[in-house]
């Protein structure tokens, strides 16, 4: 496991990285400096085209909320630092309608300095409220991804999908945010959304999050549809293992994107530390 340590010099690096100024692979930096480039960087980049990148929160045995739904506290206050810096890096954050409704989220980036990234709302039949927090203006774009004709209010944007069986389609949602704009995204949440994506074969990155605390029930993690029967068939994805201090990250690549995006952009050495 890596520890990271988040020094202000290595964040401005990899904001650098996330504007194209600046590589994440080259400099003198400390071995937990240097883990911290290699855990964002590959979410900053933008030289290898638009990222798909989900992260999911959940205690030591795999909950992400009490049986009363209480979410709140999952995450330590490094794990939701953690979350805040992905968004930071990403152009927009996608949720499920469940997750907006029950949680009020605001999807904003307040623990660390960086933009406020687009909001996005999954909801194939107009369910969220118009007075909903994320809805409100506040510079960041405001979408709507649905198959309702419901009018929304001037400033929110709405990308109107078809539906298969009452749900969207993954492959289209991506494309459809992409050709507005939309270019790196951050799959926040509840699990059934970053199940989606990762049933679909859409996500380049996942990263788990694992507080340590038990809450004994409550809904899980990531449940998808079609669970594998043996476990030769399971997927295993590339993962390293960082340690934020209150909550331990599980970074798990997943295809080729993740591949070419942790390899250094230059081939000078990654291995030059300042003592």
């Amino acid at each position: 496991m890596h520890a990271i340590d988040l020094t202000p010099r290595v964040w401005d690096r990899i904001l650098a990285v996330r504007k194209g100024t600046a590589c994440a692979c080259c400099g003198r930096f400390t071995p937990a400096e240097r883990a911290a480039l290699e855990l964002y960087g590959p979410v900053a980049r933008r030289d290898l085209g638009p990222v798909t990148v989900a992260q999911i929160g959940q205690s030591l045995d795999g909950r992400v909320a009490t049986c009363s739904g209480d979410a709140r506290d999952v995450s330590g206050p490094e794990g939701l630092a953690h979350l805040h810096r992905l968004r930071a890096l990403v152009d927009g954050v996608v949720i499920g309608v469940r997750t907006a409704l029950h949680d009020h989220p605001r999807l904003t980036v307040r623990l660390c300095s960086g933009h406020d990234p687009a909001r996005i709302v999954i909801d194939p039949q107009g369910r969220l409220p118009d007075d909903a927090m994320l809805l409100r203006p506040g510079g960041a774009r405001r979408v709507i991804v649905t198959a309702s004709d419901r009018a929304r209010a001037p400033g929110v944007e709405v990308l109107r999908l078809p539906t298969y069986g009452g749900r969207l389609d993954p492959a289209q949602i991506l494309s459809g945010l992409r050709e507005i704009g939309l270019g790196s995204l951050l799959i926040e949440g509840g699990g059934l959304t970053i199940t989606s994506f990762l049933e679909a074969g859409l996500l380049d990155l996942l990263q788990v999050s694992i507080a340590p605390l038990i809450i004994g029930s409550g809904p899980q993690g990531l449940t998808t549809r079609n669970p594998v029967a043996r476990l030769a068939d399971a997927l295993r994805p590339d993962t390293r293992v960082y340690g934020l201090g209150t909550d331990i990250v599980f970074d798990c690549g997943l295809g080729a994107h993740a591949e070419l995006a942790r390899r250094p952009l230059h081939d000078r050495p990654a291995t030059r530390y300042a003592h």
